[in-house]
């Protein structure tokens, strides 16, 4: 079920960009500082990081924060995703996080997890988030 894993020098570029954008998490509370970046079909790279609140539920992930990157830059299927946490092991996407990540990249998507660069591990959405509900469960509806 899994998808093209994307090549050795996207994957690299991807947790680079992770990484960049990490050093901007607004994280004063937690001090969980996140960085992700997604890669688009036709190789749009978008990134973002995580942004507390006093506030706790109006945070947002820095999942959440790439994938509205690059929607916002008028992407709709995203192939792969790579979060830096700086984490020992590397955090994975949360629930959330997965769904949203289901209503654009499908099970296929990609995701590699780094600690501060180095990619720990990777995974296929499907196996992160088993039966996803989506689009298509809607349609069934219509």
């Amino acid at each position: 079920m899994g998808g093209l894993e994307p090549a050795a020098a996207a994957r690299q570029a991807l947790i680079a960009a992770a990484a960049a954008v990490r050093v901007h998490a607004y994280a004063p509370y937690s001090g969980f500082r996140v960085g992700a970046a997604v890669l688009a079909e036709g190789g749009a790279v978008a990134a973002g990081a995580n942004v507390e609140n006093a506030s706790y539920p109006v945070g947002i992930c820095a999942e959440q924060a790439a994938v509205a990157a690059a929607v916002a830059a008028g992407h709709r299927r995203l192939q792969a995703l790579a979060v830096v946490s700086g984490e020992d092991p590397p955090a994975a996407p949360c629930g959330a996080c997965r769904q949203m990540l289901a209503e654009f990249g499908d099970p296929r998507i990609y995701l590699a997890v780094a600690g501060e660069t180095e990619p720990r591990e990777a995974y296929w959405l499907h196996e992160l988030l088993p039966r996803a509900f989506g689009p298509a469960d809607l349609e069934r509806k219509r």
